[in-house]
């Protein structure tokens, strides 16, 4: 509504002015009459003969000195009718196009003026609301940092405990090997010395008694 008024008003001010122009130059001729009409004011102030000589001649110079003046305005008038008739069509084309133009400029200039007046309350509420996303992107990434600290903790507590249980299969599994290693060398030894000893302290008669003892109990079995 508000372009569509602009448009007429300015439709409306361009027939002002094209008329008003018309008006000025109408009114403006009668101003070229000849000077001596103006004159005769002046010598007002002459003998009472004189001025009644120059009185008869300036009725006369006047008469004919409005011919000329009456010609050339309805001269001008029929140059401005034919420039109007010739000129109004012209004219009305290019006032009518002047108002697309301007109309088409207002509703882009409005359409501009609404899609900055949007984009710039977009970007206030943007504006408003980045305190609050940077505050929860704080809290958020401190969550984030205390629950990554905390699978840290646990992955770490795990990876302990298992070092912790592998190191006692190790342990036990290593004394296992040392303790038969160690019995194994004990008997070792324990047989050694027993024959040792044994060797030591037989004789040839025990000897010889235990070589009997042996080939009586072989005899019993066999009977």
């Amino acid at each position: 509504m508000t372009v569509e008024r602009s448009c007429s008003m300015i439709f409306v001010h361009a027939h002002l002015a094209a008329a008003l122009l018309f008006l000025i130059v109408v009114v403006a001729v009668p101003f070229g009459l000849p000077v001596h009409v103006a004159a005769q004011h002046a010598d007002a102030a002459k003998p009472a003969a004189q001025a009644a000589r120059e009185a008869e001649q300036g009725e006369q110079a006047h008469e004919e000195g409005w011919m000329p003046v009456i010609a050339k305005t309805v001269n001008f008038a029929i140059l401005a009718g034919v420039l109007v008739y010739f000129l109004k069509t012209p004219l009305t084309e290019y006032l009518s196009s002047r108002i697309v133009k301007v109309r088409r400029d207002l509703v882009t200039a409005a359409e501009t003026r609404e899609a900055a007046t949007r984009q710039l309350a977009e970007i206030q509420t943007k504006l408003a609301a980045l305190p609050g996303e940077l505050e929860a992107l704080k809290v958020r990434g401190g969550e984030e940092i205390a629950a990554e600290r905390v699978r840290i903790r646990q992955a770490a507590a795990a990876e302990r405990q298992r070092l912790l249980e592998h190191t006692r299969r190790e342990i036990d599994m290593r004394l296992r090997v040392a303790r038969r290693e160690l019995v194994e060398h004990a008997a070792t030894l324990a047989v050694a010395v027993a024959s040792e000893r044994i060797r030591k302290s037989i004789t040839s008669d025990d000897q010889a008694r235990l070589v009997e003892r042996y080939t009586s109990q072989l005899k019993q079995v066999r009977a």
